[in-house]
């Protein structure tokens, strides 16, 4: 075991981020061509993956009220700032919502169907009557792998099949074993940037939990809690302040959170469970600090195998990491972790992704709700049997099971969630 490379790791799949990936990474790209074109911008095109257009289509988008690919795309080209990456719309304005908006509804902005098998692709041209610049984003949220202007490559960056900014080889060194090992044994000063995902997604819980975002689903359980309906215990409590998170990110909130594996939704699913669980259990600093590190390293080691987007939901990967760490916190090492696995992966495999939009606090509760289950079975040494479906003895060999799952047998689910959504009746 390696501590730099788990270090390294962490550093590289743990981002801050502003608003829903798949959107961000439009606006990202959009920002990024518009910084080369000069005059009025006749038209910005986007071109995007079957996933991309899933996920962005009716999430809400940061600093507004308002979704849709074509309004992010205008917006990026306005008013956002490629330097910042994934926080891009950190600087966005009321009268940029505006225009933006206009130029939609001129037609100035519009979005197409790449085609291409890549499952995270997103194009964006955009022309003025100087000329046009167009921007690739491949694998991961901001691989940027083509800069081309007026003909010419400018920039040709990025790495080819770069799903992951780690690299396989260091991913490949997370196990279970090396994962627990790794958190036993780290300096907690060596874990920063897990301390402040613990503050920002806690942030953004709390944030859910006071104003009314989206479905409001984590303030729902909360009043309910309140009112005696549900009890005040670990499971409503870990469901509230992780839906509630989720609620504040699907609905636009100018909240930042920390992304895990490319997706601020699956690092507020494995952090916010494993606070509220520390909460209830009256866990010190360092415990929960720890147990977050836990739950980060295994969603990461699934999702370096599941893949950056897939037709099965990512929050059966982060909630399956939380799991793991409410284990950690109940007292379980390895052989608990390991059945904590067992046990969630054996419950909320198939569940699947019919894009980012407010549902998703629905789900991230759901999966939440199942974490602390699998987490006080695992303690208390209780594990799905490997008689039971796809789960082996081996937990390693479950995620793998798991993952051939999301990547083998789901590749047409993709399409006929998309066809669906794009001809409804609005």
């Amino acid at each position: 075991m390696h501590m730099n490379t788990f270090i390294s790791i962490l550093k590289n799949e743990l981002v801050v981020a502003l608003g829903c990936t798949e959107p961000v990474a439009i606006a990202l790209a959009a920002a990024k061509a518009r910084s080369y074109v000069e005059g009025p911008m006749k038209k910005i095109t986007v071109h995007a993956s079957v996933g991309i257009i899933k996920n962005a289509l009716a999430v809400g988008i940061p600093g507004t009220n308002l979704t849709g690919i074509d309004f992010v795309a205008a917006l990026g080209a306005i008013a956002g700032n490629a330097e910042k990456q994934l926080e891009v719309l950190a600087d966005i304005q009321p009268d940029d919502i505006t225009v933006a908006q206009d130029m939609v509804e001129r037609g100035i902005s519009v979005v197409h169907l790449a085609d291409t098998t890549r499952k995270l692709y997103i194009e964006v041209l955009i022309e003025s009557v100087q000329g046009y610049a167009k921007v690739v984003i491949t694998d991961n949220h901001t691989n940027i792998t083509l800069v081309e202007v007026d003909g010419k490559v400018v920039e040709s960056g990025g790495c080819a099949n770069a799903s992951f900014k780690s690299s396989k080889e260091k991913r490949g060194e997370l196990t279970l074993d090396s994962i627990v090992e790794f958190v036993n044994n780290v300096d907690l000063a060596e874990l920063q940037l897990v301390k402040q995902s613990i503050e920002l997604n806690r942030k953004a819980g709390l944030d859910g939990l006071a104003h009314a975002y989206g479905l409001e689903v984590g303030k729902t359980i909360k009043e309910n809690v309140q009112k005696g309906i549900l009890s005040d215990d670990l499971i409503s409590h870990a469901m509230a302040l992780a839906a509630a998170g989720s609620d504040a990110r699907m609905a636009g909130s100018s909240m930042p959170v920390m992304a895990n594996s490319g997706s601020g939704n699956q690092g507020i699913a494995a952090t916010n469970p494993v606070i509220a669980a520390a909460e209830k259990l009256g866990a010190s600093e360092e415990k929960l600090i720890r147990a977050v590190a836990i739950s980060h390293l295994v969603t990461i080691h699934i999702k370096s195998k599941f893949g950056r987007l897939s037709a099965l939901c990512g929050v059966t990967v982060s909630g399956t990491g939380a799991s793991c760490g409410i284990t950690y916190l109940l007292g379980g090492g390895k052989p608990e972790i390991k059945a904590a696995i067992q046990n969630m992966l054996g419950n909320v495999t198939g569940m699947m992704c019919d894009g980012a939009k407010g549902g998703c606090a629905m789900k991230v509760a759901t999966c939440t709700s199942a974490a602390v289950q699998s987490a006080l079975l695992a303690s208390k040494g209780m594990t799905i049997s490997s008689t039971n479906g796809f789960i082996e003895n081996d937990a390693e060999k479950t995620i793998d099971n798991f993952c051939r799952i999301g990547n083998e047998a789901t590749s047409e689910i993709d399409k006929l969630i998309l066809e669906m959504m794009l001809s409804k009746d609005m």
